[in-house]
């Protein structure tokens, strides 16, 4: 459709807009701003439909110079603020419907029409964009309208109830041509910007505080549970900034992690930890101490650690463990005077969770405590004698219980034990005894279990012979001795074997 006919068209709709001829055009503002307003007040899903549609043909058929024209700074703030309300109309076209209560969920039903109205949409910002990018057009125009144009198609290529795979081809072409507008190589680059030479500092035509300033209306404690892809978009954003990114737009990235981690739904309050975790690893420690954020951080993931959902535990601890070096220095950095004395944060850590992995039954949170504590022993170092005797418990209980088919918490258990004897070796020979019945009765027990593979078997074995090792080396050759007393009777050859190798090693 020739301009002339689309003007004839919106000449036709709204007494407001004035026929010219087609020498003369209506100044482009004048035309966004009623587009703007017909897009708003369209009382049908057919009249948005054929609005869209214009819009789209606009920026397809007329003269970009037209499209993109103004004198001096206040004309282009007001064509840049034109085009913003047209893209924010449009994307208000394919808004998702809100939540009406704060549980943040609609039936599938609720967005039945959203996909069939998001696709046009798409192809009409899309049509603007490449206007913007072949015109060459001044980078505050594109600016302006890039950042709600994001926000929508990250929306919309998700994989959720309110999208199709034709409106997900939409939003993901959507987002390509965005990214070509711009200049921008991928989504982190886009968010970011380019770094200014040494001694400029800042950043460059990044769209990360753009996109926070879209969601932050949607962001706060009454509101965020209105929209279901308002959290999606918000870690999709700050999944991919980095430091040193990050950290200038900390005061808004921080609170909403803190409302998703707070919140009584798991995938909620898993999303959140996972922000946290990401700021922690990407956020300098000065910063994160500044204002009390790392202890606020510390007492948000701690309380956690009282759930019995497995889900949750796993992202908690491995956030509390990279926390915890921002808030105080290792056990195992610091003297053996201090070590004793002083008790901290990983112990307080330590102590609960060796408090909990005594009385769990749950496999699944069994394996999770179990892949987590080798590395919590490992940070305390010699400290780990204020647990010794939990730890031995703990050791004591899992290595006694079969975790089929690839028997994760009794190898993440030997791993504890082995880190443990290394660090508090001169507290470890009044243990032998318990220890080393334990351990003769799991090579046992292994060697006639017919349920394993070879390869985990082997696996046990080797390492259940290593921790033998260890602790003979912690008793000056007890261990030795008391494995030639073994009956071989007893044993199958297998254990046989397997002894053998430590006294011969030993030797």
């Amino acid at each position: 459709m020739e301009l002339s006919s689309l003007l004839h068209d919106l000449h036709r709709s709204s007494s407001s807009v004035k026929p010219r001829p087609s020498a003369s055009l209506p100044p482009i503002t004048e035309l966004l701003s009623r587009l703007q307003e017909q897009l708003i007040g369209a009382s049908s899903d057919s009249e948005t439909s054929s609005l869209i549609g214009r819009v789209e043909r606009l920026f397809q058929t007329a003269d970009p110079c037209w499209l993109f024209s103004a004198n001096g700074d206040e004309e282009w703030a007001e064509l840049q603020a034109a085009y913003g309300a047209l893209v924010g109309a449009l994307i208000g076209c394919a808004a998702l419907p809100p939540c009406e209560d704060d549980c943040g969920s609609l039936p599938a039903s609720a967005y039945r029409s959203v996909p069939g109205r998001a696709g046009p949409v798409c192809s009409a910002l899309a049509a603007l964009l490449r206007t913007l990018g072949n015109a060459g057009c001044p980078t505050g125009v594109l600016l302006a309208v890039a950042a709600p144009v994001c926000v929508f198609a990250v929306t919309h290529v998700q994989d959720q109830v309110w999208t199709s795979s034709s409106s997900r081809a939409a939003a993901q072409s959507l987002q390509e041509v965005l990214l070509r507008a711009g200049g921008w190589r991928d989504s982190s680059h886009l968010l970011m910007g380019d770094k200014r030479r040494e001694g400029q500092g800042g950043e460059e035509r990044g769209l990360l505080g753009g996109i926070l300033d879209v969601l932050q209306p949607q962001l706060t404690k009454d509101s965020w549970q209105r929209c279901e892809a308002v959290k999606l978009v918000f870690s999709w954003t700050l999944l991919q900034v980095t430091r040193p990114s990050l950290s200038p737009h900390l005061s808004h990235l921080l609170p909403p992690s803190l409302l998703l981690n707070d919140h009584y739904r798991p995938e909620n309050c898993i999303l959140g930890v996972h922000c946290l975790h990401h700021i922690v690893l990407n956020t300098p420690a000065a910063d994160l101490c500044q204002f009390n954020r790392a202890e606020v951080l510390y007492q948000a993931l701690f309380k956690h650690l009282y759930t019995s959902d497995a889900a949750v535990i796993q992202p908690v601890l491995s956030c509390l463990l990279d926390l915890l070096v921002v808030l105080e220095k290792p056990p195992s950095s610091l003297g053996p005077s201090s070590s004793r004395r002083m008790s901290c944060r990983h112990d307080d850590v330590l102590r609960l969770v060796l408090t909990h992995m005594e009385a769990e039954q749950k496999v699944a949170l069994r394996r999770v405590y179990t892949s987590a504590l080798p590395l919590y022993i490992d940070r305390m170092g010699v400290a780990v004698c204020r647990h010794l005797r939990q730890v031995e418990r703990v050791v004591l209980g899992y290595l006694e219980v079969r975790d089929p088919p690839e028997e994760t918490s009794r190898l993440n258990i030997l791993e504890v034990l082995k880190i443990t004897t290394r660090a508090a070796w001169p507290r470890m020979a009044g243990r032998v005894d318990v220890l080393l019945r334990c351990l003769l009765k799991l090579l046992v027990a292994v060697s006639s279990d017919s349920g394993l593979s070879v390869s985990v078997r082997q696996t046990l074995m080797n390492q259940t012979c290593l921790c033998l090792k260890l602790l003979d080396g912690c008793c000056h050759g007890d261990v030795e001795r008391l494995l030639q007393q073994v009956d071989s009777s007893c044993c199958s050859p297998e254990v046989l074997s397997c002894l053998a190798t430590v006294t011969v090693m030993n030797g």
